[in-house]
C-alpha cells in the first residue's frame, strides 16, 4: 500500500429536533462546508490536526477521526497523518461543525488508504470519534446523516438508526443568526435536559409525520427556555415571514426557514439582534471525496 492523501467535502447540517433530551432527533442539510486534507505518513501513532478556519480549536476531534479509520483497516502501526480542516461553519455555536468535519475526516483517510466503507460505516466512524474527543452528549448521529446524506433525517441516535430520509422543498432559503458566543455540547447540563423529554418527544412525533416546521419550531421554543438563549429572536422571525425558525443544536445560534421572496425582511429583524447573520440554501447532495 502506498502512502497517499486526499481531500473530502461534507456539507452543514441544521437542528428539527434535537436529541439530546431523548436520544431521538431530526436535522436538515445546508450547504456550508467543511474540507479536510488527510496525508498519510510514515510516523505510526503521529497524528497532527490543524483546524485552519479557526487554529484556536483543539483539534482533537479531526486527530481521533483520522485515528478510529487507520484502526478500522489495522493500519495505525504502518501509518501516522497529517489532517488540516477549512470551514465556512463557525465553531461551538450549534451548527454542527464537528459533525461535518468528523464526517469530511473520515472519507478522506479511507480515501487515502484507497478503501471503501459503505455510508453509514463512515458516519458512525465520525460519532466514534466524537466520543473519543468528549465533544458530544448522544453521539450526534442525526446531525451526522444530515450533513453526510443532506436532506431531512429523522434518526435514533441510541440506537444510531436512521428511520427516515426525505427530500427538501424548492423556494426556501435559510438563515443563521449567530452570537459571537461559543457554546460546547459536552458542557450541557444533560439532566437539567431530561426534565422537558416529555415536550421534545411531541416535537419529534411531529418530525415523523413529516410536520418538519412545526418540530423545529417547538424544538426551539422548549430548548431556548431549558438552555437560557432569548425565544425572541425565532418569534421575531416567524412573525416576519419566515416558515419556521428555532434554536440550533444547543445554540446559540437560531436557524430560520425563509422563502425567497421574504428573505429581506426577516435579515432586517434578524439583524436587530446582535451577531452574525449567515445565509445558506438547501443541501441535497452527499459528502464526497473530491481529490
Amino acid at each position: 500500500m502506498t502512502q497517499g492523501s486526499a481531500t473530502a467535502v461534507a456539507y452543514g447540517a441544521a437542528t428539527i429536533v434535537n436529541a439530546m433530551a431523548t436520544g431521538q432527533g431530526a436535522a436538515f442539510g445546508v450547504d456550508l462546508w467543511t474540507k479536510a486534507e488527510v496525508k498519510l505518513t510514515s510516523d505510526p501513532k503521529v497524528i497532527i490536526g490543524e483546524i485552519q478556519s479557526d487554529p484556536t480549536e483543539n483539534t482533537a476531534l479531526i486527530e481521533g477521526a483520522v485515528a478510529r479509520v487507520l484502526e478500522t483497516f489495522k493500519v495505525e502501526k504502518r501509518f501516522g497523518a497529517k489532517v488540516k480542516t477549512d470551514s465556512n461553519i463557525p465553531i461551538a455555536r450549534g451548527l454542527k461543525s464537528s459533525s461535518v468535519a468528523a464526517n469530511a475526516v473520515a472519507l478522506a483517510t479511507i480515501a487515502a488508504l484507497g478503501k471503501s466503507l459503505d455510508d453509514l460505516a463512515v458516519i458512525n466512524l465520525g460519532v466514534d470519534a466524537a466520543f473519543d474527543a468528549k465533544v458530544t452528549v448522544t453521539g450526534a448521529f442525526d446531525d451526522a446523516c444530515a450533513s453526510y446524506f443532506g436532506g431531512v433525517v429523522v434518526t435514533d441516535n441510541t440506537k444510531r438508526a436512521l428511520l427516515t430520509r426525505a427530500s427538501l422543498p424548492e423556494g426556501l432559503s435559510v438563515l443563521f443568526h449567530v452570537p459571537q458566543k461559543k457554546a460546547y455540547s459536552a458542557k450541557s447540563n444533560v439532566n437539567r435536559l431530561k426534565t422537558i423529554a416529555p415536550l421534545v418527544k411531541i416535537a419529534y412525533r411531529e418530525a415523523e409525520k413529516a410536520n418538519f416546521w412545526e418540530a423545529l419550531t417547538l424544538n426551539g421554543i422548549i430548548y431556548s427556555s431549558v438552555l437560557g438563549f432569548n425565544a425572541s429572536i425565532a418569534l421575531d422571525a416567524l412573525q416576519s415571514g419566515a416558515v419556521t425558525a428555532g434554536l440550533c443544536g444547543k445554540g446559540p445560534a437560531v436557524t430560520a426557514v425563509v422563502p425567497d421572496d421574504r428573505l429581506d425582511a426577516v435579515k432586517v429583524t434578524l439583524q436587530k439582534y446582535e451577531g452574525e447573520i449567515i445565509q445558506a440554501k438547501f443541501n441535497q447532495q452527499k459528502a464526497s471525496v473530491v481529490k
